[in-house]
């Protein structure tokens, strides 16, 4: 065994034992030790994250890209920690790194003209690209594409079409074989906010799905997608579950018992009712979109860029409200917080 593996070893073990200093130290010397191995450098990354020091996070990641600057693991936790700060005009460019992780499932569409750089064009067709919560939240920009005079195509997957209708782009779903005209350029919809120039200033409202009042019902949705990257640090206790399914007029929004199969059927749901809370899954951006009054509960590790960092508020859904853990593992004083607002709520 190398000196790197043993030294990786030992920083394991500390790490396991809660021994931080220790763990970290031998991190270090593990990487000293063998630079180019992700594994000490990625637990370094984590035990850092966990403790919220993220000057010293972004420090590291800047200097091991000055040692691999087109390594795309590196670049991406960088473009994690610039977007979840808000500085968006460095955070977007590094985001593209996101094609290149070992887990994307990205592909590029096998198209004869180019990828859009940002130039004037005359006709864009926009890929699909990442998950269903993250193509919810970039098609607001496909009304500012047509608003430009570029005659739009979208490509969505069928759960999600329905929903662009009213966006002036021509939509197309992504099932069997696909025929799309000729277009000037193509773009993956999850780069649209770097290609237009996005600031937390510049947001563009979401995708206009329009909504109701409702009426007092309470829309649950408390558990994602299990392949999720990080739908580990999502999973409410059962404890959690049922306090919330007992609040006043509380109906669950999982398909698997609503029978819905598109998002546009389960918009039709979310409708009906006066709000939605809801755990880091796509029904969080769908009700976003319909200005229905949504409530996101967001774990203390694993909590997405899009939502920044300690905030109550979002950007990007202005009906949204967000319930942060206040520790890791700390459900119960989400659905704390959750029921007493919602007692006020009704007061």
């Amino acid at each position: 065994m190398s000196e790197a593996d043993t030294l990786f070893q030992t920083a394991t073990r500390a790490h396991a034992a809660g021994d931080l200093a220790q763990a970290e130290r031998l991190y270090g010397a593990a990487i000293e030790a063998d630079p180019a191995s992700p594994s000490p450098r990625n637990n370094l990354m984590m035990l850092l994250r966990n403790q919220r020091r993220w000057d010293e996070m972004e420090a590291l990641v800047r200097a091991w890209l000055e040692i691999a600057p087109q390594d795309a693991e590196l670049r991406f936790r960088l473009a994690d920690l610039l977007l979840a700060d808000g500085r968006y005009a460095e955070g977007w460019q590094l985001y593209e790194a996101r094609r290149r992780l070992p887990v994307s499932e990205f592909r590029a569409p096998p198209l004869t003209y180019p990828e859009w750089t940002g130039q004037r064009v005359g006709s864009l067709m926009v890929w699909l690209d990442q998950g269903l919560g993250d193509q919810i939240q970039f098609a607001r920009y496909l009304p500012v594409l047509v608003a430009k005079g570029v005659e739009t195509t979208v490509v969505a997957p069928p759960s999600l079409a329905g929903l662009y209708g009213g966006t002036g782009a021509r939509v197309v779903a992504a099932e069997g074989e696909v025929s799309v005209p000729r277009h000037e350029a193509w773009t993956p919809i999850c780069s649209l906010p770097l290609r237009l120039g996005t600031t937390l200033e510049s947001i563009p409202p979401p995708l206009a799905l329009a909504s109701g009042p409702g009426g007092p019902g309470v829309g649950l949705m408390l558990r994602g997608r299990p392949k999720h990257p990080r739908d580990l640090y999502r999973q409410l206790p059962e404890a959690a579950r049922t306090r919330l399914a007992a609040l006043p007029g509380a109906v669950s929004l999982h398909p698997e018992d609503t029978g819905a199969t598109t998002f546009r059927q389960t918009a039709d749901l979310i409708e009906g009712l006066g709000l939605v809370i809801t755990v880091d899954t796509s029904v969080a951006h769908l009700a976003g979109s319909m200005g229905k009054p949504t409530w996101l509960m967001l774990p203390w590790l694993g909590c997405d860029w899009r939502w920044l960092r300690d905030r109550a508020d979002s950007p990007w859904y202005p009906s949204m409200r967000l319930f942060r853990q206040p520790a890791q593992g700390d459900w119960e004083s989400v659905v704390d917080d959750i029921v007493q607002a919602f007692e006020a709520r009704d007061a």
